[in-house]
This record gives C-alpha cells, structure tokens and sequence, in this order.
C-alpha cells in the first residue's frame, strides 16, 4: 500500500491502532465461513477506530485514494462479508463498543456499533426490558453487524428480525459525510417522515455506509415461559404440527426443528437430555408472557401437536424450560460430533422456504446429503421456514471437501425453486452473491444503480453481495 496512505492512516489513528504486521493482518483475513476457511483474503492494514470522527477522516482517505475499505464487527459472519476480497483497509469496529443512553422512559437505547448482542441484553436486565433479536451468536456478535446483515433467531417468529428495532441510525457515507437517519433529534418511536433511509442500510452489509450509533427500540421482558418438547416419527408430521398450531390461533414466541442427526448429535454431546432418537424430527415450542397465559398456552400446545407426535413433554417451570431449551441451544456445535474428527462447514445453512414446502425441503437436503456421501444434521427456525443446514467433513479428504460444495450449491438452488430464498439471517457476502440474479431478477440491477450513485469510486465492502466490482 502507498506510503502516503499509512502515513495518513496514524495522523487519524494512534499508531497503535493502525495494524500493518502480517500476523495482525492474517487475523482478518477470514470470517466463520467454509470459503474463506479455504480462500482467506488478507487486507494491507488494519484500523481500529473509537469515535465517528475517525470512521469519517479514514472513509474520505480511502475514497480520496479509491481504496477498498471493509468495516468488520466481531468476525462470526458467515458469508465471507467482511472479508477483505481486495485487500485495502480492513476497520475493526469492535472497540467502538459503548451503551451511550438507556432511555428506559422511552424504550429506547442508543448504543456504538461494536456493542455485543448479549451485553446490551445484560445492561437492559435490570431495567425488565431487551433488545429481542437473538440470534446464536448473541454472545459474540455485535449489534452493528446484526443491523447490516438484518440478523434475526430463534425468537423472530414472534418478535420478527433486528430491523423491526431500528428507530434510527448515524451513518457515515462513502464521501466520509455523517447523517443520521429518522430523525436528527427524534426520540420518537415511530415516524413515517421522508424517506425509510434507515431500512436502506439494514441488510446492506455495509456497502452503502458505515454505521456509527445506533438507537434501537427495546420490549419489556416477558414475565415467564413455557416449553413444549415433541417427538414425530416422520418429517412430515411435524410440518403438519406447525401449521396446526397456527391455524389453532396460539402464536409461539419460538419454534424450533432438530432432525434425528441432530437429536443424535445433542445426546452425543449431553448424554443426560436423553432426546428420542428414534424418530426423524423433534420440535421445541416456546410461549412466553404472563404466568396465567403461559400455562394455558403450554396446556393448549400439547393438547395440538398431540394428535402428531407419539411423545409430548411440557413445562413451565424456569429450571425445567431451560434444561428441555438446552437441547436446541447446544446442536450448532453438537453437530460436529456426527464426524469424529471433522470439521462444521458453514455453507448452505441458512435458507428459507414456505412453511408448507419445509417437509419436503428437509427431505431434499437428507438426500442431497446422501447423493454425495456427507454426513449432515439439519436444524432451524421452523415456525419462520428457516432452516440451518450442519455439513460435517474431514478437511483433509478432497473428495469430501468437492462435494459437500457441489452440495452447498444444491441447497442454494433448491431453495429458490422452492419459492424461498437463499438467506433469512446471515447475508449474501460471497457466499451467495452468485444467486443474487436468479433470485432477485431485474431488481438486482436496481441495487447496483443504489450502489453507484451512492458510492461512485466504490470503496465500501467492494465484491460483495454482485454489487458492481
């Protein structure tokens, strides 16, 4: 990289925060993702900004120079989207962590992009409130990743994805120029002013601008929650159960598939769940509010999904609930166990299809992993159709590694045939950029005129998303 632009770089920065070894610049060189395990794409220097200031004197360089610059949060993305594919700057935005304002008053908070999803959460604890998105990572990812990728989890069947919070943001252009959207001053919790230039951002993975503050509407937190565990001998049976239980009115506040791998794979890891593990599905529903109205709810939900499942276990006690939730919290990682020795690829493991079609969806996928020899688990958010598929390999076996690839595109292409899409929670990045076209048709083309007028020299996040290049 150009001398000039260093020695820019720690005018703006102490010296200490502009990283220019080759360790530091490995570290950032990769995400969670299977295609940057395998391509990793190292950027020429690192900078790790405090202050909005800062973000902007860095993206006026850059733009000034035409160089890449790709915001990063705490790295768990899993579609390569922070991943520095043409080097440039890299900006590590995980120190810009602070909780600024509680407004408990308003329900509201205003936070720095860099805060963890779980620490936010602990702070509004003793307020009775929080911020409802949660997604698996809750305990590593950052706010200001979740709002670029339009993040959700188990809970957005009820309480929908981490835009529905978003009231406002600050936003630093590709010109280095900061706005704030919703309202300069607005402490408002709803406003139909202008145009929606906060959704614009969201879910634009950080190509149109780089967010800075962030205030966000908070709930207050449910008074208890009940759980209900079922066991269904076929796949199908359990689709038939989610749709009962909306058809009979309840509204769960999660609910959640594991199939018989990954039931295998959570006993495997915690022997004492003891989960039935002879039947292809298990479903874990979770109803959440007043004392009264949870334990009705609970009684109700058993009394549906009785007429499918052979074995029903229910609970409303908070020890109970949370040994019976456990068992959904542990198979993201319990799924590695199906392979000794292997390796989770995250790849393929985050579409979405119609409720109706997840039966024979899930069945395609346990096919696809039997045409190519991999041995998979498959779990998600099956009151929302998201499904998060767990691919496990030996890294070392090439055959292996081939395929589950040909498997992952598969998965990708089968999920639009469905009338789904590619994504539900973890963004296009890379990974999926390749089905932007086929999934959005024309209006893809729309967003690359967005990309353009907004960032003519293309500076932010550049090679992502099939966003101009």
């Amino acid at each position: 990289m150009n001398e000039i632009i260093i020695l820019r770089l720690k005018q703006i920065f102490d010296s200490n925060r502009v990283l220019t070894s080759r360790t530091d610049r490995m570290t950032y060189s990769y995400d969670a993702s299977f295609a940057t395990q395998l391509n990793p794409s190292e950027p020429e220097v690192v900078v790790i900004p405090q202050t909005t200031d800062e973000v902007s004197e860095c993206v006026k360089l850059a733009n000034e120079f035409r160089v890449p610059l790709y915001p990063r949060g705490a790295g768990t993305g899993q579609t390569g989207g922070a991943v520095p594919v043409k080097g440039g700057i890299v900006m590590d935005l995980s120190k810009m962590n602070r909780i600024l304002e509680i407004d408990h008053q308003n329900m509201q908070v205003i936070i720095e992009p860099g805060v963890v999803q779980a620490d936010l959460n602990n702070a509004l604890k003793k307020y009775n409130l929080r911020f409802p998105p949660d997604p698996g990572s809750a305990k590593m990812c950052t706010i200001g990743g979740m709002v670029s990728n339009n993040s959700s989890g188990l809970r957005a069947v009820k309480y929908g994805v981490t835009r529905t919070y978003v009231l406002g943001l600050e936003v630093v252009l590709p010109t280095g120029d900061v706005i704030v959207t919703g309202g300069e001053k607005s402490k408002a919790l709803k406003s139909v002013s202008g145009f929606d230039l906060s959704h614009l951002m969201i879910g634009s993975e950080g190509t149109l601008g780089i967010v800075t503050k962030l205030r966000l509407k908070i709930l207050p937190l449910p008074e208890t929650r009940g759980i209900v565990l079922a066991s269904f001998l076929k796949l199908e049976d359990a689709g038939m159960a989610v749709n009962a239980t909306f058809r009979s009115g309840l509204q769960p506040s999660a609910i959640e598939i594991m199939d018989v791998n990954c039931i295998k794979a959570a006993n495997m890891m915690k022997p004492v769940l003891q989960l039935p593990d002879d039947n292809e599905a298990l479903l874990i529903f979770e109803v959440d509010g007043g004392q009264d109205e949870v334990t009705s709810q609970v009684m109700r939900l058993s009394q549906v999904v009785s007429e499918y499942s052979h074995y029903v276990k229910f609970s409303n006690e908070p020890d109970e609930c949370q040994a019976l939730w456990e068992a959904r919290q542990i198979v993201g990682a319990a799924v590695g166990l199906l392979n000794p020795g292997g390796f989770r690829v995250y790849g393929g493991e985050d579409i979405c299809v119609p409720i109706s079609k997840l039966p024979e969806v899930l069945r395609s996928i346990h096919n696809l992993a039997d045409k190519y020899g991999i041995i998979c688990g498959i779990y998600g958010h099956v009151g929302d159709g998201n499904l998060h598929t767990g691919p496990v390999i030996k890294l070392n076996n090439k055959v292996e590694v081939e395929n589950v690839q040909k498997m992952i595109d598969e998965i990708h292409h089968l999920a639009i045939e469905m009338e789904g899409t590619t994504t539900a929670e973890h963004g296009v990045g890379i990974v999926r950029a390749e089905y932007m076209e086929k999934e959005h048709g024309p209006a893809l083309e729309l967003m690359r005129a967005i990309k353009r007028t907004m960032d003519p020299n293309n500076i932010l996040n550049p090679g992502k998303m099939a966003l101009p290049n």
